[in-house]
């Protein structure tokens, strides 16, 4: 089971995780929204298209844009539609 860790909480799990680039992106439903809030952030990756990004709260301590996916990547990277991969400080363990 690999999990998405900050602030000692575990914010999402799953065994069905899929690995890109070096980083762990989770299936949508392996994620505990209560911890989510959608940004406005967005950025571009040449060949996944478009980013969108979520900031993580937990426990009052805010995380901004901690979280990324792509909402309707490009063709090579379908396999990761929706899938939510993090950064900044949130441990993911295998």
């Amino acid at each position: 089971m690999t999990q998405a860790i900050w602030n000692g909480v575990v914010i999402a799990e799953s065994d069905r995780c899929e690995m890109v680039e070096g980083n762990y992106y989770f299936p949508p439903d392996s994620i505990k929204p209560d911890y989510f809030q959608s940004s406005n952030t967005h950025t571009t990756c040449s060949w996944k298209g478009e980013a969108s990004y979520y900031t993580i709260i937990v426990n009052g301590r805010e995380n901004k844009d901690a979280a990324w996916y792509y909402p309707h990547p490009k063709e090579r990277a379908k396999s990761i539609e929706g899938f939510i991969a993090f950064w900044r400080g949130v441990e993911v363990l295998k």
